[in-house]
Order: C-alpha cells, then sequence, then structure tokens
C-alpha cells in the first residue's frame, strides 16, 4: 500500500527494474504488517489470555496494596492498644501513690494515738497501781503482745478447766 501524501514517487510507474523490487518488497512487508495486526485482531483466545494475565497482574498488585494497608492498620491499633496501656498504668500508679500515701497518713496517725494512748496508760499506772503490782503492770503497759499471749494462755487454761473439770 503506497500513501500518496508521502514525499516518495508515486506507485505510477517504476523508473527501472531495481525500483520495481524495491517497490514490491515494500508493500509485501506493508501487507505483512496489515496481515499481522488483522490476525491479531481475530485471535480472540489470544486477546482473552493478554486480558486475563492484566488482570491476574492488576489482582497481584491489589493484593499486595491490601496486605500493606493492613499491617499499617495492624501497626496503627498496636500503637493506640499501647499508648491506651501506658495511660492505664500510669493512672493505676498514681492512684495507687495516693492510696499508699493516705494509708501512711492514716497509719501514723493511728502511731501516734497508740503512743498517746499508751503514755497515759503508763502514767496512770504510775499513779493509780499500788507498788509491788507497778512494775508487772508497766511492763505489760510497754509491751502489750506478750502479755496478750500469755492472757489468752491463761484464758484457755481456765476454760479448759471449768470445761472438762477433773472426776
Amino acid at each position: 500500500m503506497t500513501d500518496r501524501t508521502s514525499s516518495e514517487p508515486s506507485a505510477t510507474g517504476a523508473k527501472g527494474p531495481d525500483e520495481l523490487r524495491r517497490q514490491i518488497e515494500r508493500t509485501r512487508s506493508e501487507l505483512g504488517d496489515t496481515v499481522e495486526e488483522l490476525a491479531g485482531k481475530m485471535d480472540v483466545k489470544g486477546r482473552a489470555r493478554a486480558r486475563a494475565a492484566d488482570l491476574r497482574d492488576k489482582a497481584g498488585a491489589m493484593t499486595v496494596q491490601l496486605r500493606s494497608t493492613a499491617a499499617q492498620a495492624g501497626h496503627t491499633v498496636h500503637d493506640r492498644a499501647t499508648q491506651a496501656g501506658h495511660k492505664v498504668h500510669d493512672t493505676a500508679a498514681r492512684t495507687g501513690h495516693r492510696v499508699q500515701d493516705r494509708t501512711l497518713r492514716a497509719g501514723h496517725a493511728t502511731q501516734g494515738g497508740a503512743a498517746e494512748t499508751g503514755h497515759a496508760l503508763e502514767r496512770k499506772a504510775e499513779r493509780n497501781v499500788p507498788m509491788p503490782a507497778r512494775p508487772l503492770v508497766m511492763a505489760a503497759v510497754r509491751h502489750p503482745r506478750p502479755v496478750l499471749i500469755v492472757g489468752a494462755a491463761v484464758a484457755a487454761v481456765v476454760v479448759i478447766s471449768w470445761r472438762y473439770p477433773k472426776k
């Protein structure tokens, strides 16, 4: 096929056998290209395979993109959960410290009250208890735990002897 708008001489006639051969060769080449194009358009299976390959490539790219998005979302959720955990931990620590401080103050107040009560008992025992029993009562006031243990043991012996008398 010749193009009438090209700068080459028109196909009205060849100027010699060599030029005629060149024109024939060019025409064959153009005709072969045209036949190839037509064959490509008629090859439905080939076009379907090419389209399927394109779709597979797009699906693969979308899969990679979705995986990347899911990974980013997972990291975001992990970061937010970590931040929330830190906030909860900090709040719990502050609350624990406040409770500890209040407990410590209450303990100091109780200890102060107990000390005052102990001193008052000592002063009262020094003034009101007769001399032979005074050292024993003063020791009981200063160290109440052993006295309570001994008192509990004596009470247990009394209860057992009253409950199960010897026959």
